[in-house]
């Protein structure tokens, strides 16, 4: 009976050592699923930092790939500025040969206008005398715009032209107008209607009809006309005021000359 507490005592000491390995296990099972729950927040937080590395990433390569996007659109712009660059420096060299050759041009354009209008000038002196000095003062006017610089090289032989063509469709026209003639030769000037048929034929006749002329050119004169021209210069006056339709006219016109 005496052994019994003994026993007990070793069951106590068994137990308490079970105890104490229960309490350790429990205090590393505890440090494990801390241990665990510390990993686990950190994968957690690696995660988040991973997602937000990737996000970054791919905005990144999404700019990337905009600002290639823009370089490749400069490099097209630059490439087509440089053809554009190149096409006006040849445009400025072509100009700046038009600019030397026009000075050329010019200072031998301004002789040729000069002598052009001589010629004109000679020409109307010779021609029948028809609007004379109307024509004479236009051919002065633009000797006076030659001296002129309020016009340029181009406009000035843009007005030579302009007289050249209204001179050249006189020899193609039929015209009458009023004038004052000197019929008689003794300087006393009387007022008529004038029938200009191109260049071949210049004639006149009194207001009352009662005395019609023509130009003699071989004469340089005033001729008075029979009165059988009286009604077909009267019919041409009235042909060329529109007055009249178009007809066959007998006119006095001088014979072709012979060419030399």
């Amino acid at each position: 009976m005496k052994k019994q507490p003994l026993k007990a005592l070793a069951f106590i000491a068994v137990l308490a050592g079970g105890l104490a390995a229960i309490a350790v296990q429990a205090t590393e099972v505890s440090d494990v699923l801390t241990a665990g729950a510390s990993k686990v927040q950190a994968a957690k937080k690696a995660q988040t930092t991973v997602d937000r590395i990737a996000d970054q990433t791919d905005g990144l390569l999404q700019e990337f790939k905009q600002v290639n996007k823009q370089i490749e659109s400069l490099r097209v712009y630059n490439s087509q500025l440089e053809r554009q660059i190149a096409s006006q420096k040849q445009m400025m060299a072509e100009l700046n040969e038009s600019i030397e050759n026009a000075t050329v041009i010019e200072r031998g354009i301004s002789p040729l206008m000069e002598d052009m209008l001589k010629g004109l000038r000679e020409f109307v002196a010779l021609d029948v005398p028809f609007k004379k000095e109307q024509r004479e003062e236009a051919i002065a006017e633009l000797f006076d715009n030659l001296d002129s610089a309020k016009f340029s090289a181009a406009e000035k032989f843009r007005q030579i032209l302009e007289i050249y063509d209204i001179e050249s469709e006189y020899s193609r026209s039929l015209e009458t107008y009023r004038d004052l003639v000197d019929i008689n030769g003794d300087g006393e000037e009387v007022e008529v209607d004038m029938l200009r048929i191109g260049r071949v034929a210049l004639m006149y006749q009194t207001k009352d009809k009662s005395q019609t002329g023509a130009w003699n050119k071989a004469t340089g004169s005033w001729e008075t006309l029979d009165s059988e021209y009286r009604r077909p210069v009267d019919q041409g006056i009235r042909i060329a005021k529109k007055l009249a339709p178009q007809d066959v006219m007998e006119m006095p016109i001088n014979a072709p000359e012979t060419a030399q």
